[in-house]
């Protein structure tokens, strides 16, 4: 039910129903967020269901009432949306407590530092979630209070200071909102849980989701919760665990443990922890007992856990549980692992692991030959390599990575205020903090590299720079290396090589042997990939304009070309040649440009075929809009009038003034330029027909598809068709060349059922058709305005990297339909760049194309995504 309930309330019912120690609460569902959302006003019915399911949890814990009598009962209000967002929305502890709660909780704890510890920890948590108190505010007087007193921890210091700190929180809180920290117990709950709701809509909830693609209108449940305190001395304690290594996915117990704190302290990353290990020194049976409930709740969800937990006088409470994030690496190696466990079957394996990790598997690492030494290790809390000057704000990684530069986010710890600009760092440093800090989870989730806890870093926000052990200090702007899977800092950069994983796409996808002692998560990949292949309906083919190209996607398990972009051909030095047919003034002038042309072609067709031997290749013909080829207007004329040129420029300039288009993307290009230049399309047919027959004569199997590009009626692809086959005929009369064109304008899907009739195939050119349906123009607009429509949610994404599956994705099946039905056999297929995003992928699944083609880096990610695409709906 965590649509309903959220991830943590769902968590929190299931280990209730399983018989294991949960503290009391009850949840306010998300429908509650929804409509305080949609109205500005909790529904009418709320304030008194609160009211009821407090007085029955009052009851529950032995008449014990919230903040009142001699032993007040204290709550906590969490957040929990349908999926993680870690650290997005904020944790308040210990509501209940005010001026004669505390001294009634000092008198039954008989500890007055803790009750003075919970107080204070419960003013900086509510004057920071609930009254938008800058959280630095409160971190500045616990630093003046620690080096008052001499010492290096809040855990250190005593009742008496505690009280100190609570006045001073009290008089920030009156500074800040004009009034006093609010002391009836029933408002601080009722304040709490509209913050809870507020926050699903704050600034790094909104940027998280849109990173995540997680959907706006969700909403968080809030889980109202019995407090029990980890910070009632050495015998009490808090933690988070998981079932199995989150980094690497390797079986064993993992986490991090902090005896006499509270919950926040270990995921803030503010106190260094200790290994989970130690809980088992410091407290055996209670190390024993987490030890059984998480063998339990993986058995139970068939999944690596992520476990937060409290232990109160050496008695053990779980208070979270939720299916754990890890990184790629360790999603391909838990999933196979579960697999040969028999926790799940081959299909939820593959439903476990996604395109977009894959990718991140395929990046480099630093070369292991390397001889640096590094001036610093941390934890590795999230593998991978990353390269960047060292940059000691979240404002500041976002400027210089928009400017271009990589960029590493240092921090002492990080806080969900840093979200963007840990999405804009190639890597993050931290001195504070485990593996479960926020820091971690965060990065982990993003497939950002991070390193935590480089206790030996000494980290000076505030001067922009961080001193290393051995007293150098590092400012803002100089490199770093930062190794997530060794813990290792470096400064400078440090060279990288391919991964293992991209080595053995490289290689052709060769299965590891054992006489190779195969790298566990290749081995992972390995499998995957022949699960998913063995079940894709889709077709996987890549768009390749070179015979390197070609041979690099049928190394990394293309079958096929999908798309050939001939105008590719003719860059560089070859440009002057298309250039010289574009200017051509007569026939004899095109002619002889023509006659230029066609032996390279030949040869870039022959090329091509030796590569993709016996496999589909599509070759489109050229569609180059012109400016592309010609001088630029501005500075031709600029040359002219300044007499830097000759007669030729004149010649050139009178030219390039009789063709300037002011669109040229909607000008004259593709199919419009082959009906208008008597010749062009002709010659590259000839091409294609006779490398084709040469190739076949010499014992090969070309398999040649020719593509008509920016088709807009039957009637053109008819004209081109005629000649087409006319030259076939000639050129190679014992072949069949199939001819189809690209379906990049909405008229042609509206009218598909008609060019059906005249195309061997259908080709969607996403790229276009996207432009053409919201009349828009990819350059402008992406520098422009998209970045204020993606956070004003009118994107979700960008249409250009996932389809616009309401309105191009609406063409494309209308397209479908028609053309199918004209023509049964019409074979479809998709060669824009959505071809190889992952949620792309799986609506051309749904839409009923043969296969999709992309850049060749992208075709393993197609190739297993086309495999979840066709797995059977999850029971």
């Amino acid at each position: 039910m965590r649509d309903l309930l959220g991830g943590k309330g769902a968590g929190l019912a299931e280990m209730t129903r399983l018989g294991l120690p949960v503290p009391p609460g009850f949840t306010l569902t998300t429908e509650a967020c929804r409509t305080y959302l949609a109205t500005g006003a909790e529904p009418p019915t709320l304030h008194g269901e609160v009211s009821a399911h407090l007085a029955a949890l009052e009851e529950r814990m032995g008449g014990r009432r919230l903040g009142r009598g001699d032993d007040p009962l204290l709550v906590s209000v969490r957040s929990g949306a349908r999926f993680s967002m870690p650290g997005m929305m904020d944790t308040v502890l210990n509501i209940g407590l005010n001026d004669t709660a505390v001294h009634a909780l000092a008198a039954r704890s008989g500890d007055e530092r803790f009750a003075w510890d919970s107080y204070r920890r419960l003013i900086q948590m509510f004057g920071h979630t609930v009254l938008g108190i800058d959280a630095d505010r409160f971190e500045e007087k616990l630093a003046i209070a620690r080096d008052a007193v001499g010492v290096a921890t809040d855990a250190e210091l005593n009742s008496r200071h505690l009280r100190g700190v609570v006045r001073q929180f009290r008089d920030l809180v009156v500074e800040h909102t004009g009034h006093d920290f609010p002391q009836d117990p029933r408002e601080q709950l009722d304040l709490a849980v509209r913050a809870v709701f507020d926050s699903w809509n704050g600034d790094r909830a909104r940027l998280y989701r849109r990173q995540e693609g997680i959907p706006d209108d969700l909403g968080t449940a809030v889980n109202v919760v019995a407090m029990v305190f980890g910070n009632l001395g050495p015998d009490s304690g808090t933690g988070v665990a998981f079932t199995r290594d989150p980094a690497s996915g390797a079986q064993g117990v993992y986490g991090d443990y902090l005896p006499n704190a509270q919950g926040e302290d270990v995921v803030a990353g503010i106190r260094n922890t200790v290994p989970l290990a130690e809980l088992a020194r410091l407290d055996r049976a209670s190390y024993d007992e987490l030890l059984r409930i998480m063998e339990v709740l993986e058995n139970h969800y068939r999944d690596m856990c992520d476990i937060e937990f409290t232990i109160e006088r050496g008695r053990l409470w779980m208070l979270q549980t939720r299916v754990g994030k890890r990184t790629a690496a360790a999603a391909f190696r838990i999933a196979t692992q579960a697999l040969d466990q028999g926790l799940i079957d081959a299909e939820e394996a593959l439903r476990r692991v996604t395109g977009e990790q894959l990718t991140q598997l395929m990046f480099p690492r630093f070369d292991v030959n390397h001889h640096a030494r590094p001036v610093a290790t941390g934890i590795p809390a999230s593998p991978g390599a990353a390269v960047g000057v060292a940059v000691f704000d979240s404002a500041t990684a976002v400027a210089r990575a928009a400017a271009g530069e990589r960029v590493v986010l240092v921090r002492r710890e990080t806080n969900p205020d840093d979200l963007d600009g840990m999405l804009a760092a190639e890597g993050i440093l931290t001195s504070r903090g485990g593996k479960t800090s926020h820091a971690a989870v965060v990065a982990r989730g993003m497939g950002r590299t991070c390193v935590c806890g480089a206790e030996e870093l000494r980290v000076d926000a505030a001067a922009r720079r961080l001193t290393l052990p051995d007293g150098t200090v590092v400012a803002e702007g100089e490199t770093l290396s930062v190794d997530g899977s060794t813990g290792h800092v470096y400064r400078g950069e440090l060279p990288v090589v391919p991964s293992p994983v991209m080595e053995y796409f490289e290689g052709g996808g060769t299965p590891p042997t054992a006489g190779d002692a195969p790298d566990e998560l290749v081995t992972a990949v390995h499998r995957l990939m022949t699960e998913a292949d063995r079940r894709r309906r889709l077709g996987v083919r890549a768009n390749a304009d070179t015979a390197e190209d070609a041979a690099r996607a049928r190394r990394f398990g293309a079958r096929g070309i999908g798309l050939t972009r001939t105008e590719h051909m003719f860059l560089g030095e070859r440009r002057a040649l298309v250039e010289r047919l574009i200017l051509a003034e007569d026939d004899a002038e095109r002619g002889a440009a023509l006659d230029a042309l066609l032996p390279l072609q030949r040869q870039d067709f022959r090329e091509l075929f030796q590569a993709m031997d016996g496999l589909p290749t599509t070759i489109r013909l050229l569609d180059p809009p012109l400016h592309e080829f010609l001088p630029d207007l501005t500075e031709l004329s600029v040359r002219v009038a300044t007499g830097e040129g000759g007669a030729a420029d004149d010649r050139l300039l009178a030219a390039v003034r009789r063709l300037h288009e002011q669109n040229p993307m909607l000008g004259l290009r593709g199919v419009r330029l082959g009906l208008v230049v008597p010749g062009l399309f002709s010659m590259q047919v000839r091409a294609i027909a006779e490398a084709a027959a040469a190739h076949h004569a010499a014992g090969g199997d070309p398999r040649p598809e020719i593509m008509i590009p920016l088709v807009g009626t039957v009637r053109e692809l008819e004209l081109v068709r005629a000649d087409a086959d006319r030259v076939v005929a000639e050129a190679a009369p014992s072949l069949t060349i199939p001819l189809g064109t690209m379906i990049e304008l909405p008229r042609a899907a509206l009218t598909a059922g008609e060019i059906a009739g005249s195309a061997d195939f259908f080709s969607f050119g996403t790229n276009d058709l996207t432009q053409t349906v919201w009349g828009f123009s990819r350059d402008d607009v992406e520098s422009s305005f998209f970045a204020a429509y993606l956070e004003k949610g009118i994107f979700p994404a960008s249409p250009f990297e996932t389809l616009d599956t309401e309105g191009v994705g609406a063409l494309v099946r209308t397209a479908v339909e028609k053309g199918r039905a004209a023509r049964p056999d019409l074979k479809l297929g998709v060669c824009g760049e959505h071809g190889g995003d992952p949620d792309s992928v799986h609506f051309f699944h749904a839409a009923g194309l043969d296969y999709v083609s992309c850049s060749p880096f992208r075709v393993p990610v197609a190739r297993l995504e086309a495999g979840r695409a066709a797995l059977t709906p999850p029971t």
